[in-house]
């Protein structure tokens, strides 16, 4: 059986997709499974692996979601953000400050 801390086991690793998290949530970007196009244009505005995004907003009839990443908001619908995989934040590192999008969302 593998040790537990904080509720999760240590070891095991918890990935996810981005149109799965809440608002105020934060994430730490796994990988981009779309188009080599989508890809390219996402990869530019700061969807990178390892960078911490924000769940910032969500539309009244929940799609389109507002996301915020390396200072900027960007609109994902939700067919393009399930292909999004993502991994909690605290596993990739303690969390330092928090960032002022995640204080904005709060």
């Amino acid at each position: 059986m593998l040790p537990r801390r904080r509720g999760r086991h240590v070891g095991v690793r918890q990935v996810s997709v981005l149109s799965d998290l809440a608002v105020g949530e934060g994430a730490v970007l796994v990988c981009l499974n779309l188009p080599e196009s989508v890809q390219n244009h996402l990869m530019h505005m700061g969807f990178v692996p390892d960078a911490h995004v924000v769940v910032l907003r969500r539309a009244p009839a929940g799609d389109p979601t507002v996301y915020g990443i390396d200072g900027m908001e960007i609109a994902l619908r939700h067919e393009t953000a399930a292909s999004i995989q993502v991994k909690p934040a605290e596993s990739a590192h303690a969390q330092d400050e928090p960032t002022p999008l995640a204080e904005a969302a709060r």
